[in-house]
């Protein structure tokens, strides 16, 4: 299934809007892989584990949204959007969403 962040497909004509379509993914924080980050911030470098949490929320995010495009009978979605918010009391949470337009091509 195509997904896209443009509001078209070069080359291939939308046939039918099907409508919007969401994926959240809500990851929490774990305290060791905190601690090793924070102390990264302050030597320099790059923080791997979270990363790839980041890498995996996001990619569970456009599954659901392809999941949801598909159960409507579309084979495409345009105009995705990505956003990422950090939620809880405490900070110790971080939520991606994905929203884009389901469509057939």
């Amino acid at each position: 299934m195509t997904v896209t962040t443009t509001p078209t497909l070069e080359g291939q004509p939308i046939q039918q809007y099907l409508g919007i379509v969401t994926g959240e993914v809500i990851v929490g924080a774990n305290l060791f892989r905190d601690l090793f980050a924070n102390i990264r911030d302050i030597v320099g470098g790059r923080s791997g584990s979270y990363e790839r949490i980041l890498a995996d929320a996001r990619r569970q995010a456009i599954e659901e949204i392809q999941s949801e495009c598909a159960a409507m009978g579309g084979n495409a979605v345009v105009g995705i959007d990505l956003d990422y918010e950090v939620i809880g009391d405490t900070g110790s949470m971080l939520m991606v969403s994905a929203s884009g337009t389901a469509v057939k091509v």
